[in-house]
């Protein structure tokens, strides 16, 4: 558990600082340039379909997770618009909070102790 957390902690620390670094060279306007690249067909845009898809599995894993409710849903809408910003710092808290248990990060306690 602790190298998986060591990975979460890298993985947010270094998509912060990219993302802070591209959005203060390039600006803050992603969509134009993602949806772009998907309209290209372009493999760019290859990427940013199959990344979508992994969003999506994302946001439905979170909403699920907490039951489709209220608090699941927005979660799965930030997991959907914010990927691994959200993604890496919701499953570190999880991992905490779940002390480590593998089985209660990946479907939530009471489906682990059902």
């Amino acid at each position: 558990m602790g190298a998986f957390r060591i990975l979460l902690l890298i993985m947010i620390v270094v998509l912060f600082a990219y993302t802070g670094v591209v959005g203060t060279n390039q600006g803050w306007n992603l969509l134009p340039i993602f949806f772009g690249d998907i309209f290209r067909m372009t493999w760019p845009g290859q990427f940013n379909v199959d990344f979508s898809c992994l969003l999506i599995l994302s946001g439905f894993w979170l909403a699920w997770r907490h039951h489709f409710s209220p608090t699941g849903l927005a979660l799965g809408f930030l997991g959907l618009v914010g990927g691994t910003s959200v993604l890496a710092p919701y499953l570190l808290i999880a991992s905490f909070t779940a002390n480590g248990n593998v089985k209660e990060i990946l479907i939530e306690k009471s489906r682990a102790n059902a």
